[in-house]
């Protein structure tokens, strides 16, 4: 997939006020301070697509990008540690819960993971929403880069074993790095493979 456009569209707390569409459309989403920002700004080629920070919990908001005019891309905002209040993210939790929900055009979420670190109950509790929810999710391991790949596939296959031990299926994962841009082609591959079979259903 080559992409030629991408452009802000909306940014909102509320699914009802998300774009009308019957595009499909991917969200990414992931503890605070995993690369979202940084991941996405790689896959869309825009250094400023996506407001990077080194405060976590920059995001605050579901931002809409559409992207070639026939797939919307969707960054949530991070869960887990951010220096915001409870309630604040009390109200992030249910505005991302209340998205999910009620997006009926929502094809995946890419769920975050930082290659570097072992698995964190956040990411597993939130796994385990997306597939109660019946929310198809793919994971992607993150900052690559920062390791040598030996400890990053080694990461990987503790993190796919404890996943064994609640999951009959194990989810599909990719593994990214933004400063190497490892994983773009396969991120944009899948996209545009689901993207295919979402237009051939929406015709039959």
């Amino acid at each position: 997939m080559v992409i030629k456009e991408a452009k802000f569209i909306t940014s909102n707390t509320r699914a009802d006020l998300c774009p009308q569409t019957e595009l499909p459309e991917y969200a990414f989403i992931g503890r605070s301070n995993v690369g979202k920002s940084s991941l996405i700004n790689m896959l869309t080629n825009r250094l400023k697509l996506a407001k990077t920070s080194s405060f976590p919990g920059k995001t605050q908001l579901i931002n809409h990008f559409l992207i070639n005019d026939n797939w919307y891309l969707v960054d949530l905002p991070g869960y887990g540690w951010a220096k915001v209040s409870k309630d604040s993210r009390e109200q992030w939790r249910k505005m991302i819960i209340y998205y999910l929900k009620n997006r009926p055009n929502l094809a995946c979420v890419f769920v975050l993971i930082d290659s570097r670190l072992p698995p964190q109950k956040v990411d597993l509790d939130f796994m385990e929403l997306l597939g109660t929810m019946g929310v198809p999710f793919v994971l992607i391991f993150t900052k690559t880069d920062k390791q040598s790949g030996t400890k990053t596939d080694a990461n990987i296959a503790f993190y796919l074993k404890t996943l064994k031990d609640t999951w009959e299926e194990l989810p599909m994962y990719m593994k990214s790095s933004s400063a190497t841009k490892e994983g773009r082609d396969e991120i944009l591959q899948f996209i545009s493979d689901v993207n295919q079979r979402y237009e051939e259903e929406r015709k039959a």
